[in-house]
């Protein structure tokens, strides 16, 4: 047997990287301070172990049994309903409805439910349900942030669901660092893992995210769960998008709307129609066909264009990312003669989305050139493309669907690059072009 052998390496507790001498500074994340020595554990050879069996796949696929989760739209993101013994992550900005939303899957479940939560007391969790108008049922409270106690508590209650409100909080006694500290996250979602497969209830965990709106911890965070779904949207916004970027149950991108009420989030069947019920018919406005994950939603893209007063023009935007627009801005005064250089140009997508899609570029340039020329886009049309910086217009992925979602709320009307294939099934006209210029001049009245 080989001998025993143990050692020391340094690591990161803010990105977990591991280097083998004391840095000041991290070189992976750049932080200060965060450089620590940790032991590991003596590593030995194991003695020799006859070679497992192996099993075919020939025999088919058996399909998880799932649990409708009482919400519209978590079954949908979730693909189909609560899988028993899955272990999943919702993460969301503070105050965005992720408390909310848990505390409705837990009472519509029809389930026993575990809630255990190391942010709020009883009376806090308690006060909620009676605001959201929830029944309490079958649900037990938890308020020790203890991985051991929990434990012991899902074996006690044996609950069909449990809720952690926040992993951040929970620990390890047997792990270093202090509440939310990466090796505290690593080994407390380690050990939900094991309570989850053991027990078969569900675990449906609350995660933070970081002020650049990823998921807080380390990354192997998210290759530990089973699903790791986020709530987006801004905390004075009409809609909330309830997203899946991971799920080893059903397909991935999943998009549900929601909207907040003082009774809990509400579905939103039919968003498009929502976004553009109040749009503006005047110069300044254009509409959007957005993709988001696997739906397609229509908004409204407004901008306003006014002659600077001081000598540097302001670009100021709301739901576009600041880097794009500055090159649409650039594409729009080199390539189609749009007089920009002397103006303050503010842009707003309406409902609080974002356009992350390049496929909404030609809508935000129609709406700028809009708002320049002071002529108005022409009533029933969209426009749909991408934009090179040679001002050319190209193709955009999911054409199809975005077409037949702008038929259904009735647009005749789209401009498209000159290189796509319209199919039969198809009813809306559309209009061919090559590049931004001839997009302006056919779409604005």
């Amino acid at each position: 047997m080989a001998a025993k052998r143990s050692s020391s390496v340094y690591v990161c507790s803010n990105c977990d990287s591991q280097f083998p001498g004391f840095l000041g500074r991290c070189p992976e994340c750049g932080k200060w301070g965060t450089i620590a020595v940790h032991a590991v554990a003596p590593v030995s050879a194991g003695p020799d172990v006859a070679a497992p069996a192996l099993e075919s796949l020939e025999s088919g696929v058996q399909t998880s049994v799932r649990w409708p989760s009482g919400v519209r739209g978590v079954d949908e993101v979730l693909g189909g309903g609560v899988v028993p013994g899955a272990l999943v992550l919702l993460g969301g900005d503070p105050g965005i409805g992720k408390s909310t939303l848990v505390s409705q899957v837990a009472a519509g479940v029809g389930r026993s439910v575990l809630y255990a939560s190391g942010e709020e007391s009883r009376d806090q969790v308690a006060g909620r349900f009676a605001r959201l108008g929830l029944a309490v049922g079958q649900l037990a409270f938890l308020g020790e942030p203890n991985i051991t106690a929990l434990a012991a508590a899902v074996s006690k209650a044996k609950p069909s669901l449990v809720v952690v409100d926040s992993v951040q909080t929970f620990t390890v006694p047997e792990a270093n660092g202090e509440p939310g500290s990466v090796s505290q996250v690593k080994a407390v979602t380690a050990r939900l893992a094991e309570i989850a497969r053991a027990s078969g209830a569900c675990v449906l965990l609350i995660g933070h995210v970081t002020k650049d709106g990823v998921m807080a911890g380390p990354r192997t965070l998210e290759h530990l769960v089973d699903v790791v779904a986020t709530l987006e949207g801004e905390r004075d916004a009409q809609f909330r998008l309830l997203r899946t970027l991971k799920n080893r149950f059903g397909a991935t991108n999943m998009v549900s709307v929601f909207e907040m009420t003082p009774k809990g989030l509400t579905l939103v069947a039919n968003p498009s129609e929502r976004l553009l019920a109040d749009r503006h018919q005047g110069p300044g406005s254009a509409i959007a066909a957005l993709l988001e994950g696997s739906r397609v939603f229509l908004v409204e893209v407004q901008a306003l264009v006014q002659p600077t007063v001081f000598g540097l023009p302001r670009r100021t935007v709301s739901g576009l990312d600041q880097n794009r627009l500055q090159v649409l801005l650039a594409i729009l005064i080199k390539r189609a003669q749009v007089k920009l250089a002397t103006q303050d140009v503010f842009v707003n997508v309406v409902g609080g989305l974002k356009l992350t899609d390049r496929g909404s570029d030609l809508a935000v340039a129609l709406a700028i050139a809009s708002a320049v020329s002071g002529r108005a886009v022409k009533p029933g049309w969209l426009a749909l493309g991408e934009l090179g910086l040679g001002g050319e217009v190209r193709t955009v992925p999911s054409l199809v669907e975005r077409l037949h979602e702008a038929e259904r709320l009735g647009f005749q009307n789209v401009v498209v690059s000159a290189k796509v294939k319209i199919p039969g099934s198809v009813k809306i006209h559309a209009h061919p072009v090559s590049d931004l210029s001839s997009a302006l001049s056919l779409s604005l009245a």
